[in-house]
């Protein structure tokens, strides 16, 4: 005689939440993935900026604030052309502090399909707020973090052994029951809505930064065969070149 077996209401439901689980790691792989590489394209252009044009303008500041201050010698007793000067020296000073800083920032790795396809699995596994309990944040927040230096490096081997790391770790052991789980999966349903929610938020901010606007300029530019970044250096070279002559002029 055959027995049938009656699936439980509470066996269903744990069906649909793991699958509805599922489909929202998956996503959340993809959106932490490309917001990783949204933040890497965006340093990258930053760092091309700051080569490009920002030499420039640094060294436009150096011209003005020279000006400034053999103008200030000059008038010794001009309050305000002092102030004048110490300002312009000031955003000298920044201008090339900012562009020593970028100029060593400047990295023109592209992540292979291999490295993200890897990274986005641990984002999918490992991720923190897909933790359980406390022990189990622990050791994902610092895998997750070891995980993203080594995706910034390009290091394929340092993310399997990640990956392995946190699979065969005690924490990723799990007590049995259905109802337990079901409790364990719907937890990590609502974490995996917070995340994408934050995610959301921080692609908002990036998207509506100067930086980011610039470079959907310099995109559109690269459409029709020009280099934005590359024009705007003209320009400043123009500046330049003016002000070269302001001091040949002045103090010839």
């Amino acid at each position: 005689m055959t027995r049938i077996v009656v699936a439980k209401p509470e066996d269903e439901e744990l069906v649909r939440k793991k699958l509805e689980l599922a489909q929202l790691e998956s996503e959340l792989a993809d959106r932490e993935l490309y917001l990783i590489n949204l933040t890497a394209e965006l340093a990258v252009f930053e760092a091309r900026y700051f080569r490009v044009v920002g030499t420039q303008y640094a060294r436009l500041d150096e011209i003005k604030a020279r000006i400034a201050e053999r103008l200030a010698r000059q008038r010794a007793g001009d309050a305000k052309a002092q102030e004048v000067a110490k300002r312009a020296r000031a955003e000298a000073d920044e201008s090339q502090a900012a562009v020593d800083f970028r100029r060593n920032e400047l990295s023109t790795l592209v992540p292979s399909q291999e490295l993200k396809s890897l990274y986005r699995e641990i984002a999918k596994r490992i991720h923190p707020d897909l933790c359980s309990d406390e022990a189990d944040r622990v050791v994902r927040e610092r895998l997750m973090s070891e995980a993203n230096r080594a995706y910034e490096r390009g290091d394929i081997a340092r993310l399997r052994q990640i990956l392995e790391e946190y699979e065969t770790s005690p924490e990723t052991v799990k007590g049995e029951g259905t109802g337990a789980e079901l409790v364990r999966v719907i937890r990590k349903i609502t974490q995996v809505k917070k995340r994408l929610s934050e995610i959301e938020h921080e692609l908002a901010e990036i998207s509506g930064s100067e930086s980011a606007k610039l470079k959907v300029m310099a995109e559109e530019y690269e459409k029709q065969g020009r280099d934005l970044l590359e024009e705007m250096a003209t320009q400043v070279s123009r500046q330049i070149a003016a002000a070269q002559q302001q001091v040949s002029s002045a103090f010839d």
